[in-house]
């Protein structure tokens, strides 16, 4: 089994993808943000959609559900407590659950702080991680529901991933993140590497999406709460990793 992978733009700074499942056909969308957009891509790459797969309930990652669901024979699948919030999901999933799109078997892993319920999918034969709002390229998702201990329990579970697992965000944030991360970790240079990359690549008006993990844990600060380095730049102990995440977070979100 193959999955293969599309990648657009939308809205105003939104990823979508499509995963292909070239053994049966079946194709999700990850979230929905936009029903024109995700048309657009299944009219380039002749394929029919079959799933969406939501990783949170806000409007700009749902919208094109209804929309897509009155055209398409598609089943909806997003995380169990957000089930309130989000219309027209016809399967609810958790943490640790699987769920498939044709054969391939996408893992469940909960992922909450930007929302309660947010949930990313981890597709392991091609170690592609669809990770919403959750964790950004050298950056994460602001905490509008959540707190900091159970955000940064969810991002250290992803950063458990292989290392050569390809990251597959919602949103281009890169530039700003990279911004942010060199005024905390200056000294990083794994992260200087990485802003630099991002630099060319916005200026060639090209996607940073995706980005590797194993070089993100290397860069990210906010996979990077549990070091001494960090903590110290922060005022903060080491031992507390929840507190340094929330630290960073905080001046994240007045940066």
């Amino acid at each position: 089994m193959t999955a293969q992978i599309e990648t657009f733009e939308c809205l105003a700074d939104n990823f979508g993808f499509l995963v292909h499942d070239d053994k049966t056909g079946a194709t999700a969308a990850i979230d929905a943000a936009d029903a024109g957009a995700i048309r657009a891509a299944l009219a380039r790459t002749g394929w029919t959609l079959s799933h969406i797969l939501v990783t949170h309930h806000h409007w700009d990652h749902t919208d094109g559900i209804i929309p897509l669901k009155d055209e398409f024979d598609v089943t909806v699948v997003g995380p169990r407590t957000e089930v309130t919030k989000i219309t027209g999901l016809d399967k609810t999933i958790s943490g640790g659950d699987q769920t498939s799109v044709g054969s391939l078997e996408f893992e469940v892993l909960e992922t909450p702080g930007h929302t309660l319920g947010h949930v990313a999918y981890f597709e392991p034969e091609s170690k592609s991680l669809f990770s919403g709002d959750a964790l950004f390229s050298l950056g994460c998702g602001r905490m509008f529901e959540g707190t900091a201990a159970p955000m940064w329990q969810g991002l250290a579970a992803l950063r458990e991933l292989p290392d050569e697992t390809m990251v597959y965000c919602g949103h281009e944030y890169s530039a700003a993140n990279a911004a942010f991360a060199l005024s905390i970790d200056p000294d990083n240079k794994a992260l200087q590497k990485r802003a630099s990359e991002i630099t060319r690549l916005r200026s060639e008006n090209k996607p940073t999406i995706p980005f590797n993990l194993g070089e993100d844990k290397r860069a990210n600060p906010f996979l990077r709460a549990d070091k001494s380095e960090l903590a110290t730049r922060m005022g903060l102990s080491a031992s507390d990793p929840a507190a340094v995440f929330a630290a960073i977070r905080k001046a994240k979100d007045r940066f």
